[in-house]
């Protein structure tokens, strides 16, 4: 990546052009995604806020959540890395974000640096600038703090990064690093079980890598690196009673999709609309015809990837011409452990590709579904690299007429996948932001009216609730209700305990839903009578009497 350069009797590093470009591309990133998150675009919403509440918490010393609060399988290390910063700026959106912010640098960072050691120093600029862009859907997953997936991407690449070094040698303190493997390995059980066939594919190229090393202390530190990591969500399943431990909450949770569609359906929602959009080839509301060829092209790209690697794997095993077979064992692992890696990074998109389309919600709901697929940037560097190759062969005229032609062709599906990014990031930092702005001017102008004048206890629905309880710093305390104003999901119960103890709570609601219509029913002639106030959107009714048609 750089070269030592000896400056007035001091020794710095100098980028090459390549890095150099890399590092544009990637402050170019960070530098766009800083302005969303002081803007809080994307919008914010009630899960997010419970992840800032838990923060909160933490940094006052009252909890130390393991999970999410009312979900009892996703790990809370978000928050625990945003409570620092609440500590000492107070809860706001900007603040909560900002970690999520850095672990997209490092994110940027480490991918570069894997797709030069394992490709071209050229080709890893490429993927940075591809990364560097980015519509909704792909900064919604990157900046906001809904667990998981911004924390575990930067764990695997290290994970493989680790890999690539034992088996190269360069690693110095080998125990160590291994260690840290299976650190990263049970910090990411914890925060979040979408990356397991990431790490399953990582767990077997170090076992490739360093197996005869496993026999003796550094398997031991594997181990011990990795009960340490998870420790947090064994300690709690050991405590949690009959049916909910992280592994039955979360079966419970995947049967509840309803019926299976057809394979073809689920297939056709994964590839068509979770590949692109995932890759930020479409706006969040869906893709166009001519935006899913990503999608179609996907599966012909992790073949060709993975036979490029066995490939790769067996030249690099090749006898030199003129000595003996058996010297081909001899070939250091360090030529090899690059196909290895190529390899299952391409089998790790493609057991999260099949694990996805296993679900229901990739037929039913394939847009707000889309999210899950996101981890699927971490083979970015292996999906594209033949189409690199076969680019790169063609304009050095290095290839026949038909490579030449495929190689044409290749170039051309580059060009495309970069502009149409770029199209979709432009369009929308032009004029995609303004909803998510104008719906958090609301809900500031909600939390701010009833941190003011009141009421304090309330209640509400599900995506007001914990919002106005972050917005407000917990001053304004909210209770779920259902459409029918029956309890809700109520994540921490200590909020619906003080807002059921409330002499006179109030009732957020949005104007003209269903939640307003049922509590107007049941105030009947008092309804207006009631005082009512209107608040971005929300009326805010506090009546003399409480309604709670569940007692």
């Amino acid at each position: 990546m750089s070269h030592p350069e000896q400056h007035r009797g001091r020794w710095r590093p100098r980028l090459d052009r390549p890095a150099l470009v890399a590092l544009l591309f990637g402050l170019a990133g960070v530098v766009y995604r800083l302005v969303l998150t002081l803007f809080t675009v994307p919008v914010s919403n009630s899960d997010e806020a419970t992840f800032g509440l838990a923060a909160l918490h933490i940094a006052q010393g009252r909890e130390r959540p393991v999970f999410l609060y009312g979900q009892h399988y996703m790990g809370m290390l978000e928050s625990y890395l945003a409570a620092p910063l609440v500590a000492l700026a107070g809860p706001s959106w900007p603040v909560l974000r900002l970690p999520m912010l850095a672990l997209y640098a490092v994110f940027l960072y480490l991918i570069y640096r894997l797709a030069r050691r394992l490709c071209t120093p050229w080709f890893a600029a490429f993927v940075v600038g591809l990364l560097a862009l980015g519509p909704e859907r792909v900064v919604r997953d990157q900046l906001t703090v809904v667990g998981g997936r911004p924390e575990v991407k930067p764990a695997v690449l290290l994970m493989l990064l680790i890999t690539v070094g034992l088996a190269a040698g360069t690693v110095r303190r080998r125990r160590l690093a291994i260690g840290l493997f299976g650190l990263l390995v049970g910090l990411s059980v914890w925060s979040d079980w979408l990356i397991l066939p990431y790490l399953a594919v990582a767990g077997l190229a170090l076992l490739w890598a360093v197996r005869r090393e496993l026999l003796g202390w550094s398997g031991l530190l594997l181990v011990a690196g990795a009960v340490v990591g998870v420790a947090p969500m064994i300690l709690d399943n050991l405590r949690a009673g009959p049916g909910d431990d992280s592994l039955s909450v979360f079966r419970e949770v995947s049967t509840k999709a309803g019926p299976l569609p057809p394979w073809s359906d689920r297939i056709r929602g994964g590839l068509l609309e979770g590949v692109p959009l995932a890759h930020g080839l479409c706006p969040v509301n869906g893709c166009a015809r001519w935006q899913q060829w990503f999608g179609v092209l996907y599966p012909l790209l992790l073949l060709a990837g993975a036979v490029l690697a066995v490939l790769a794997y067996r030249r690099a095993g090749a006898t030199p011409r003129g000595e003996q077979v058996g010297r081909a064992a001899a070939t250091p692992r360090g030529e090899r452990v690059g196909p290895v890696v190529q390899l299952a990074l391409v089998v790790g998109a493609a057991l999260t590709l099949l694990s996805y389309v296993r679900s229901p919600l990739a037929a039913t709901s394939p847009l707000d579904n889309a999210r899950y697929l996101s981890v699927l940037q971490l083979s970015l560097p292996a999906v594209l690299w033949p189409l690199w190759v076969a680019a790169v062969a063609c304009w050095r005229g290095t290839a026949g007429a038909f490579g030449r032609f495929t190689g044409a062709l290749c170039t051309a599906v580059l060009a495309a996948l970069a502009a149409t990014t770029l199209v979709i990031t432009v369009l929308f930092a032009a004029t995609g932001t303004a909803p998510s702005r104008t719906e958090e001017r609301q809900a500031r102008e909600l939390a701010a009216a009833l941190r003011a004048d009141g009421p304090h206890e309330v209640y509400g629905d599900y995506w007001t609730c914990n919002r106005l309880i972050f917005n407000t710093d917990e001053s304004v305390v909210c209770g779920v209700l259902g459409a029918d104003l029956s309890p809700g999901q109520n994540r921490y119960r200590p909020y619906w305990r003080q807002v059921g103890r409330a002499e006179r709570p109030g009732y957020v609601v949005e104007a003209g839903s269903p939640m307003e219509r049922r509590l107007r029913g049941l105030l009947a002639d008092r309804a207006d009578a009631a005082p009512v106030r209107e608040v971005g959107g929300y009326r805010v009714y506090h009546p003399d009497t409480p309604v709670r048609p569940w007692r």
